[in-house]
């Protein structure tokens, strides 16, 4: 009977030894802002950003190089003016502040947008490789190695890259 009981327990060792090793999972890791960083396609995404931010920064130095103008006019002249006048060029250059600013928050706005629609097809892009890379080496989870403090295991970053072309 001691046999059997020490039989028994020997297999269920080996049984739960071999479901162990089964059971775990193969895990890699990639830094992903250093791949999207890499990518043609990103370095081209920044540099229309980058033209595009001159072109309003450009514009919103235009009004108020515009607005300190009429401000200092207006400044010279108010002795000369009457109070009425004064009043209307007050609401004059409120105006154009308010129109500096609504100007300078939809760029800011259309910036964002712009970056949006640039970057979500790069890093889709880069997603779908990961995943193509990680299933073929036979990885259930890839984890983002630019969030973890300690990343041990297979760097993705060379293959997926291989993968892309770059």
């Amino acid at each position: 009977m001691k046999k059997i009981k020490s039989l028994f327990v020997a297999i269920m060792l080996i049984v739960g030894a071999t479901s162990f090793v089964n059971a775990q999972t193969k895990v890699a890791h990639i830094d992903t802002q250093a791949l999207a960083e890499s990518m043609p396609e990103m370095k081209e995404a920044q540099s229309q950003l980058e033209k595009l931010q001159k072109t309003y920064d450009t514009e919103i130095k235009t009004l108020v190089r515009e607005f300190e103008t009429k401000i200092k006019q207006y400044e010279v002249e108010a002795e000369s003016k009457t109070a009425e006048e004064n009043a209307k060029r007050a609401e004059e250059v409120q105006g154009m502040q308010t129109n500096i600013n609504a100007y300078r928050q939809g760029a800011l706005e259309d910036l964002q947008k712009k970056q949006e629609d640039l970057i979500a097809p790069i890093l889709e892009k880069a997603r779908v490789a990961i995943q193509k890379v990680g299933r073929a080496q036979g990885y259930q989870y890839v984890m983002d190695s630019s969030t973890l403090l300690l990343a041990e295991g297979k760097d993705l970053l060379v293959d997926v890259k291989k993968e892309l072309g770059i």
